[in-house]
């Protein structure tokens, strides 16, 4: 079956998931989503310290040559809101942009537990959003964020070509969590995406192995039966339960 009509039949079950059309909808993925064939940036191609990185993948298939690029913050997007540094204003002017004036993007080692430095930080350190950018759309977009010390207090959210978001998705766990996120489409739609805090999280976050690919390195997800199935079995468990007391009881 095709990954497009893999997710659309599955997307419903892949919570958590903010829907921005009756169409499409983000949805994560979870670990596993990308096969080895995906490209990965794990930060230290670079200097510790480099700000704002890029790196550029030659011939990635389907897509071509791919340029990823990090910075705060797209352009129409407003960082403040005293510290932690967050995304007052989240919603990105099209066609999307990373915006010069954002707070940088740093690579740095992290002594948290789990913890594979070097990572990517925001500003100021642990504690600004971070946003990604490619140069040409993807199908999905995978990494590790964390540490969270906090459930639902950081948000990622995707963005297309012209800076319509997509959806978002919260933190589901403390400590680390892997994305595999998509659009539901199963389309490279993806152009962008910002990683900001949006709850009470005291200690901040970074990210690290960021990978991504067209539908031909994801990997679909586990089917999940379809709702009439769900009842089925359901009612056929509660027959046979039904049987075997009655045989108890008979005894």
């Amino acid at each position: 079956m095709r990954l497009a009509t893999w997710l659309t039949a599955s997307f419903l079950t892949l919570c958590p998931f903010v829907a921005t059309d009756a169409g499409a909808a983000l949805i994560d993925l979870g670990p596993g989503a990308f096969t080895p064939l995906a490209p990965v940036i794990t930060f230290d191609e670079v200097p510790l310290g480099t700000v704002n990185p890029s790196f550029t993948f030659p011939s990635v298939p389907t897509l071509g040559d791919v340029t990823v690029s990090f910075a705060g913050n797209f352009v129409g997007q407003t960082a403040g809101g005293g510290f932690p540094v967050t995304l007052t204003d989240h919603t990105p002017t099209g066609p999307l942009a990373l915006d010069a004036a954002s707070p940088n993007t740093v690579t740095v080692t992290d002594s948290a537990p789990g913890a594979t430095s070097p990572v990517l930080s925001g500003s100021p350190q642990f504690n600004g959003p971070i946003s990604i950018f490619f140069s040409v759309p993807v199908a999905g977009v995978g990494l590790k964020g964390g540490f969270f010390d906090a459930v639902n207090s950081t948000s990622i959210e995707a963005y297309d070509a012209n800076g319509n978001v997509l959806g978002s998705i919260s933190n589901s766990v403390e400590g680390f969590e892997f994305y595999g996120l998509a659009d539901s489409t199963g389309g490279s739609v993806i152009k962008g995406i910002s990683f900001f805090i949006t709850g009470n999280e005291p200690f901040g976050f970074q990210i690290d192995n960021v990978t991504f690919g067209a539908g031909d390195v994801i990997n679909p997800p586990t089917p999940v039966p379809e709702p009439a199935t769900l009842l089925l079995l359901g009612s056929s468990a509660a027959g046979l339960l039904a049987v075997a007391r009655r045989r108890k009881r008979d005894r």
